[in-house]
Parts: structure tokens; C-alpha cells; sequence
């Protein structure tokens, strides 16, 4: 039985248009709304941030924290605030040709107090449900930075390199030999886990939902990003609800999306936790646009607890809007109120 529907939501603004908008998500059959919080925002808007957690809880919306791009280690289209101002030694380097790409290293120790530090202030300020580690990676250094595969990876920084010389005794090598493999997965979940320890230090009833790339389709087929091992990642009891992220193609084949449903609710019950899966509402729509209700019912089928979509309005108004947002949003909340109900 689904326990939860939710979107992404970006106006983190005017706390009277943002309650209007809940007010609409409610009406669309959402029980929870994920806030993508830019570095931007948190610099900007923070007075209202809290003001905003309280008036979606108002209108009876659980309310999820997201560092949306934070650093560009996390996924997200904003731009980041720490990379304007960061020495080069706390981004990620590529180890072939030793290049800084745009993207912080977790293993830098600036970039963890920063991180840290945004948790703490949300985690002490908002009375919010949880928080939510929106698809860490590193990033691939091609451009434009993105995830694809290549022969090149990243980080291996001066900072990164020190790091693995005193734990291993050796210098880092320049391939993803299986140390090197474990040593990026090991330095990821290193500032997360300490993540999630610092939000419940302050607030015990928060919960973390660790949402990881899909490895299994055709858009995200390699294990280069760095923290793609899902079994690994559901042991881990920092984590409180196991979520794994969207296909990107509209028109994947929905065995796909059950095939991945499956694995993620497989392994969220082997490890005794909630299971979440996202669908995507923005930019590619599938050629029938009702595929996207049937998607929502695969979920709903295979034992997903909690299902989000991408995002309020399917990004009307923005670059990454879906073709037909309007029909999209109805479809997906008319979809919402049907496995709510069942």
C-alpha cells in the first residue's frame, strides 16, 4: 500500500505563493513536497525557509529538506555558491589529465564543514520531517559535466590523493582498480553518514532518505559515478529510507520501471526500511501521457511505500519543462488518488 505521494518543489520565495501552491499539490493528492534548496536559497531566503516548512505543514504536506545541487556533488541543475569561492584544491580533479572540474570533492575538508554547517542551520531552524541526499556522485569530466561514461574519473586531488596515501600506504593510482573503487564509495558515504548523524543529533525524529542514481538502465550504465552500490547504500542505518531516482527517457519500456521498483522495494525490506521511487513529470514525457499514471500504478504494485514525482507543475515555466505540463500534473495527480485509495 503507497503511504506517500509527493513532488520537487522550487519556490522557495514568499511564504503567501507558496502556501497557494501546496494548497494545489493537496488537491493533485499529494501527502509531501520535497524543497530543492539551492546554496542560493539558503543564502538568500533563509529567514523565510522555516516560514515556508510551516505553511506546507499547515496545509498538511509532510516536508522534506533537499541540498539540491549543493556543491554540484549533489544532483541539480543550480549553480553553486561554495564553487565561487573555494580553493582549487577542494574540487574534484580528473586523474588522467589532473584538470579541476566544477564539481567540490567530498573528501575536501572545506567542503564538508560547508555542507555540515547548512545542515546544522536548517536542522536547528525548520521544523521540518527530513532531510534528503538528492543523488550524490562525482561528477564525469567531460563537458558538459554530466554523468556520462568515460575513460577519465574523478576526484583525485591533492587533498584526495593525501587521503588515500595514509589510508592505503600507497599513491592513488590513475585507474578505478577495486581499491580505488571502494575508496570513492568509502569517501561519499563519509559525509553523508556524518550528515545524517549531525540533522538527528539535533532532532532525533528526523529521518534521511538516501535517493542513488539507477545503475541498470541504458542512461546511467556504469559504476564510475562512485556511489552506485544500492546494497551497500540500503545497509546502511544512516539511512532511513532506501529511494532510488528516475528513468530519464519518457519512453522507456515499463518492465523497466518494474524491474527497478522491485529491486528498490527488495532491498528497503531486506534492511527493514521504507522504499521510494521517483518518476519523472518534467522535460520528456512519454509519447502517451497516461503512461505516466501507469507508472505510478507499477509503483504502487510492486510495494513501494513512498512515490515522488519531478517535479509541482512538471516544471512549467521552466527550461525543463514538460511539452504538455498541465495535462502531465493532472495526470499524475489523478494517478495519486487512485493507489492513495486503494
Amino acid at each position: 500500500m503507497v503511504k506517500e505521494t509527493g513532488v520537487s518543489y522550487y519556490g522557495i520565495s514568499y511564504t503567501e505563493h507558496a502556501r497557494k501552491d501546496f494548497e494545489e499539490m493537496k488537491v493533485h493528492n499529494c501527502t509531501a513536497v520535497l524543497l530543492a534548496l539551492t546554496e542560493f536559497d539558503l543564502f538568500f531566503w533563509k529567514p523565510n525557509i522555516p516560514k515556508i516548512v510551516d505553511e506546507a505543514k499547515k496545509v498538511g504536506l509532510k516536508v522534506y529538506l533537499n541540498t539540491w545541487g549543493i556543491g554540484k556533488f549533489f544532483g541539480g541543475e543550480p549553480p553553486s555558491v561554495f564553487l565561487q569561492e573555494c580553493h582549487v584544491n577542494d574540487r574534484q580533479w580528473t586523474a588522467l589529465t589532473g584538470e579541476p572540474i566544477a564539481a567540490a570533492s567530498p573528501s575536501s575538508p572545506a567542503f564538508r564543514e560547508y555542507f555540515w554547517g547548512l545542515l546544522e542551520e536548517l536542522a536547528l531552524t525548520c521544523d521540518a520531517d527530513g532531510f534528503f541526499w538528492d543523488e550524490p556522485h562525482y561528477a564525469m569530466p567531460v563537458y558538459p559535466i554530466s554523468y556520462q561514461s568515460t575513460t577519465d574519473f574523478t576526484c583525485r586531488n591533492p587533498v584526495t590523493k593525501q587521503v588515500f596515501k595514509d589510508k592505503y600506504g600507497y599513491e592513488m593510482p590513475k585507474t578505478l582498480s577495486k581499491t580505488v573503487l571502494k575508496f570513492r564509495f568509502d569517501q561519499a558515504n563519509e559525509i553523508l553518514s556524518e550528515g545524517s548523524r549531525i540533522v538527528k543529533s539535533i532532532n532525533k525524529d528526523l529521518t534521511v532518505t538516501q535517493c542513488s542514481l539507477p545503475a541498470d538502465n541504458h542512461f546511467y550504465a556504469t559504476h564510475a559515478r562512485g556511489f552506485d552500490n544500492w546494497e551497500k547504500i540500503a545497509f546502511n542505518e544512516n539511512y532511513d529510507i532506501f529511494s532510488t531516482s528516475i528513468l530519464v527517457d519518457g519512453n522507456d519500456p515499463l518492465i523497466a520501471h518494474r524491474n527497478l521498483a522491485h529491486k528498490t522495494v527488495e532491498l528497503a525490506r531486506h534492511n527493514n526500511k521504507p522504499s521510494q521511487r521517483w518518476i519523472q513529470s518534467f522535460f520528456r514525457s512519454p509519447k502517451d501521457l497516461n503512461t505516466i499514471g501507469k507508472i505510478v500504478h507499477i509503483y504502487a504494485e510492486e510495494g513501494v511505500d513512498s512515490i515522488f514525482s519531478w517535479t509541482y507543475r512538471a516544471g512549467k515555466g521552466t527550461f525543463l519543462s514538460a511539452p504538455e505540463a498541465d495535462s502531465v500534473w493532472k495526470i499524475l495527480g489523478k494517478a495519486y488518488g487512485e493507489v492513495l485509495a486503494s
